[in-house]
């Protein structure tokens, strides 16, 4: 995927398809870290890239349910441990999750007649405006883009404090980009 959404041709495949960037930058902070690494939380936080990436799945998860009106049980050590990766889970498994749950919000979303239609709001979460009973399929999207790119920057800190890898050198290697005078592709121990 290149480093900019290409053109689009109209909202709902704009919308989808700035998630889906968001979504691989952040992935793309895990490229080429090893187990121990993914989980490493080198900043002030307990945040680290496996769980940021688990994280985002879960959250989308979520709102897509919500979209389709799936009952979804508010369990908040749950919230708590999508931010860290079992024992027993790999990177690989993250982001394969992550994929089935990407492919499920876009034919969730390809399958949605209008982007007004009205999703429900939580009341239980109180940073939720109480006095506003429905979003939109539409802000919903914006709502997981916004999520994503935050989590992306915060996963793209993380990775450099692990191993001093910035975004653009790390989608040049993982895409296979030339060389350049101005960019170097990521190697791993340089």
């Amino acid at each position: 995927m290149p480093g900019q959404v290409g053109a689009i041709g109209d909202e709902r495949e704009g919308l989808l398809a700035y998630l889906a960037q968001m979504r691989y930058v952040l992935k793309l902070t895990a490229y080429g870290l090893d187990a121990r690494q993914v989980r490493a939380a080198p900043t002030a936080s307990p945040l680290t890239v496996g769980g940021l990436i688990k994280h985002c799945a879960h959250t989308e998860e979520g709102w897509i349910d919500t979209v389709r009106r799936e009952p979804r049980e508010v369990d908040h050590q749950a919230y708590a441990d999508n931010f860290a990766l079992r024992d027993d889970e790999t990177i690989e498994d993250v982001i394969a999750y992550y994929d089935r749950v990407a492919a499920r919000t876009e034919k969730t979303v390809a399958g949605i007649a209008d982007l007004n239609q009205d999703v429900p709001v939580d009341h239980s979460a109180p940073w939720n405006p109480p006095d506003l009973d429905n979003w939109s399929v539409r802000w919903v999207l914006l709502h997981l883009i916004q999520e994503t790119a935050r989590h992306a920057g915060h996963a793209d800190i993380i990775r450099e404090a692990v191993d001093g890898a910035t975004a653009y050198p790390l989608m040049a290697a993982a895409e296979g980009w030339p060389e350049s005078p101005w960019m170097k592709p990521w190697k791993p121990g340089a």
